[in-house]
């Protein structure tokens, strides 16, 4: 079971790559796990390029997405929705609609803001995006508010609650990755 984390943003001291490296902290011992790194390298999206040999960051975001059996993304918001980057990035992901590296891939949508909202609009607008996409987007949402005191030395969630939240999320989608991979080897 491969399960992959990922941070919808580019900045380098991201509250939400923090979020997606403590979720990742948080797989069960026999669970591989990616945090992918390389979303600024992902080229813009341009159907003329989308062949079987895509731009290198595209191809490497697509595979590091087909290795994958579970995704979680940590998204912040940009304008009431998800960062242009992250977006560009699950169109190349996404096609072919239908045979993608997202259908039917099991994936958590989790956000963290500096804002009293968490990122709520971003999540939403994330979800839509990924189902649209074919993605079976899990069930369980987690909106860090006010992040910069909400994360501990970028290494931990200060409140026992939204850490046993995270945590909930995380064992949703690996059993929802378990259940993806044992349907692919039936």
């Amino acid at each position: 079971m491969r399960l992959v984390a990922l941070s919808g943003s580019l900045r380098r001291d991201s509250h939400n790559s923090a979020l997606a490296r403590i979720a990742a902290g948080l797989a069960p011992g026999d669970v591989e796990v990616e945090v992918f790194e390389g979303l600024g390298e992902v080229e813009p999206y341009d159907q003329d390029l989308d062949t079987p040999f895509a731009p290198p960051g595209a191809a490497a975001f697509r595979d590091a997405l087909e290795r994958a059996d579970a995704v979680i993304i940590a998204t912040p918001e940009y304008n009431s929705s998800i960062p242009g980057q992250l977006k560009n990035a699950l169109d190349w992901a996404s096609r072919p609609l239908g045979d993608s590296a997202l259908t039917g891939l099991p994936v958590a949508v989790i956000g963290a803001s500096t804002s009293r909202f968490g990122a709520v609009w971003a999540q939403a607008d994330l979800r839509k995006i990924l189902g649209a996409s074919g993605a079976r987007v899990v069930d369980g949402e987690l909106a860090i508010a006010q992040a910069d005191d909400a994360i501990a030395e970028g290494s931990r969630l200060r409140d026992p609650k939204a850490s046993d939240a995270l945590r909930r999320i995380v064992e949703a989608v690996v059993a929802e990755g378990a259940a993806h991979l044992q349907a692919l080897a039936a």
